[in-house]
């Protein structure tokens, strides 16, 4: 089994993946909106609540880099995020000799009144004072002043822990819904497909790949097989009972006939009564035949011989066919080839066989019947001289009521039951028939296992 074609491997690589990508999503964008600066609402924050990642970041580059390269870390932070960052001494001063705001000054003179940190908000802009340590110049204060408007939702999430779970929640959702929806599109058109079938649309098909794909593909193309012999087995039916119906019309109608000449004609009831008897014989006859060809199950519990079987049935064959020229010529690659049977069901199976070569072969022919064993079976093959069948037609010879020549009378040609009920009866028996032309005429090829080796 191709293990990438499986849907057990297709919902665990698909539901592996999205854990996968929702735990590494969820930390790509935590340390990515945890590196970015706070908010102008940051200012409003409890003075004694731990400082920002972002604020904790740059306080210590603020300390531990170097003057000469201080100016570019604040020149870079101030075009990056916008935020401008001022160093004050005690006096007041900006250790990198810039004009210090008033507003500045003012939180920075609030910071060194009191212990800890103060924030103050303004109209222009929050801001934010620290106390920080170089060793150059010792102790700072950082006054951060941060810009007055800032993008609503990148803000929100990076304040907000609760509003990045809710977020991660709702996407890693919406990736759920849209791989069980394409897991479960092929299992919904099944199960609409079965309900029209089950509503009588026989017609009803699955859309799929001939071969490949995972266990819903498998599924489908079993569905359509089903739902194809379904519909072959139902239009059997139906033709079966409009074939049952034809045939059944013409003896009762003749029956009828015979019954009301009878009842006019009291002088010639003899007559008519004779005929309503070979009526009756030729319904008892067509009855009996669909019966067989109907039979479900069957007991082999008697073992003959398919060479002896034969030898006679060809014997009984060319005493019938001799008037015509027509000549049986039986050979077998055994002197005795044993077969578990039930009562005479392979007797009748090959007399209907042999019955229909002789019917159809030419006058002055041979029919040639044969018996060999191959790859464990017996292979039994009957080859006429007749017309043969049409290439689209072999697959019907063996159905009930068919005829190659439909306008054959019943007289001429029988019922058309003869080799239907030997594909029924070699079936019950765990062998197979098919027919094929030969250019010459056509074979009937029979296997059949040896005892012993029929699946049941």
């Amino acid at each position: 089994m191709n293990l990438w074609g499986s849907l057990f491997i297709k919902l665990f690589i698909a539901f592996w993946l999205v854990t996968i990508a929702i735990l590494g999503s969820w930390q790509l964008t935590s340390d990515y909106f945890e590196s970015q600066p706070p908010g102008p609402k940051f200012s409003d924050r409890d003075p004694s609540a731990p400082p920002h990642r972002f604020i904790l970041r740059t306080i210590y580059n603020l300390e531990n880099i170097s003057l000469k390269a201080l100016p570019k870390q604040i020149i870079k932070i101030q075009r990056k995020h916008d935020i401008q960052i001022y160093l004050l001494t005690r006096t007041g001063d900006d250790i990198l000799g810039r004009k210090v705001p008033k507003k500045v000054s003012e939180i920075s003179d609030e910071l060194r009144s009191v212990t800890g940190s103060s924030l103050a908000r303004k109209s222009k802009g929050g801001l934010l004072a620290i106390p920080i340590y170089r060793k150059e110049q010792g102790p700072l204060t950082a006054v951060f002043k941060f810009p007055q408007h800032r993008r609503l939702i990148v803000n929100a999430l990076t304040t907000s822990l609760w509003l990045r779970i809710t977020l991660a929640v709702l996407i890693s959702g919406v990736i759920c819904f849209a791989l069980s929806r394409l897991m479960t599109n092929r299992l919904k058109a099944l199960q609409l497909a079965s309900r029209r079938l089950a509503n009588g649309d026989l017609d009803t098909r699955l859309q799929v790949r001939d071969r490949g794909g995972d266990e819903t593909d498998e599924l489908a193309r079993d569905f359509n097989s089903m739902a194809e012999q379904l519909q072959e087995r139902i239009e059997t039916q139906k033709r079966l009972l409009g074939d049952v119906s034809h045939e059944l019309r013409s003896p009762l109608a003749r029956l009828r006939v015979a019954l009301a000449l009878a009842q006019e004609k009291p002088e010639q009831r003899p007559q008519y009564l004779h005929r309503i008897e070979q009526e009756t014989e030729r319904l008892e006859e067509l009855i009996s035949q669909l019966l067989s060809s109907q039979a479900q199950d069957v007991t082999l519990d008697t073992r003959i011989d398919l060479v002896a079987l034969l030898k006679q049935l060809c014997a009984d064959a060319n005493f019938e066919a001799q008037g015509a020229g027509k000549h049986f010529v039986f050979t077998a690659d055994t002197a005795r080839a044993d077969i578990d049977s039930c009562r005479d069901l392979l007797h009748k199976s090959f007399d209907n066989i042999l019955r229909n070569a002789l019917h159809h072969t030419a006058e002055n022919s041979e029919v040639s019947v044969s018996v060999v064993s191959i790859d464990g079976d017996y292979q039994i093959t009957v080859e006429d001289q007749g017309p043969g069948v049409p290439e689209n037609d072999l697959n019907k010879v063996f159905n009930e009521f068919y005829r190659v020549d439909s306008a054959r009378s019943r007289e001429s040609g029988g019922h058309g039951l003869g080799l239907a009920i030997a594909k029924r009866a070699l079936m019950l028996h765990g062998g197979e028939v098919t027919a094929n032309n030969t250019g010459a005429g056509l074979r009937i090829t029979v296997r059949l296992p040896l005892p012993g080796k029929r699946v049941q």
